[in-house]
């Protein structure tokens, strides 16, 4: 069975702080995120909209863009983000 790995990044409900991650199962971990199920900074600053991802099959490639993406300014993750989702929907249901 093939095995994918997500890149993400997801936000507040005002756009106003973005955060990145990576993951097998990304339907999974953004519900975990949504819930507040993760203690941590995603659950201090109510991050629950999921607005970028990518699907890779090497998690090494995962890693190094996931690394690439937090080491960006946030003037290129706004860039990533409006490329892929302009509106700034939440993604979760389209998964």
């Amino acid at each position: 069975m093939e095995r994918y790995y997500y890149i993400y990044i997801m936000t507040n409900k005002s756009n106003t702080v973005l955060y990145t991650g990576i993951t097998n199962d990304l339907k999974r971990r953004t519900y975990e995120h949504k819930e507040k199920l993760v203690e941590g900074f995603t659950k201090k600053y109510n991050i629950t909209k999921l607005v970028y991802y990518e699907i890779f099959k090497d998690v090494e490639l995962a890693i190094l863009k996931e690394k690439k993406i937090k080491g960006g300014s946030r003037a290129k993750k706004i860039k990533l983000i409006k490329e892929m989702n302009p509106k700034w929907r939440d993604l979760y249901d389209e998964l």
